[in-house]
């Protein structure tokens, strides 16, 4: 079976096993809500969530496993995963990103290869997508309609509009 990281215990919180989680998922309100079974560490021991609420820029988290402050100290720097058969369908147009990294960038208009999806940032209003060609030299799209124009996880294509000063 395959995890992936939503997140990582960063430190303990309160005396009563309660964790405070850097969180690498843009679900949390799912990922954490109460019954949410996710796995702790490199030896996937499963655990249930038994709380979860944001604070400030991270969640605090519960598991119902974890009941005092010494079983969650020793959880610090471990990472949370979530099995791949947990995880859900996502709503049409929302991807994950393993989904899209690796996928070929091709020309709307020519089909053209202009490279391959490199990476991912999220640094506010839209996700920007960095795009390799095949010289190693690298450039920023914006993921906006304007600009991405459709993608195909399974042929991994992405078909693009390269506005103006873009590349």
């Amino acid at each position: 079976m395959n995890y992936y990281n939503v997140g990582k215990i960063i430190a303990t919180h309160g005396l009563k096993g309660e964790v405070k989680v850097a969180l690498t998922t843009d679900f949390p309100e799912d990922r954490f809500r109460a019954g949410s079974r996710l796995y702790l560490g490199d030896d996937s021991r499963e655990v249930t969530v038994a709380a979860g609420r944001p604070f400030k820029q991270f969640w605090l988290v519960t598991f119902a496993e974890i009941t005092d402050i010494d079983q969650a100290e020793k959880l610090k720097g471990t990472e949370i995963l979530i099995s791949e058969e947990d995880q859900g369908e996502l709503p049409d147009g929302v991807y994950y990103y393993r989904e899209l990294l690796g996928c070929k960038v091709l020309d709307d208009e020519s089909g053209e290869e202009i490279g391959e999806l490199t990476d991912i940032e999220a640094p506010g209003a839209n996700d920007i997508w960095e795009v390799t060609d095949e010289n190693g030299k690298s450039f920023w799209l914006p993921y906006i309609p304007q600009v991405v124009k459709s993608v195909d996880i399974d042929k991994k294509e992405v078909r693009v509009e390269l506005m103006e000063g873009l590349r």
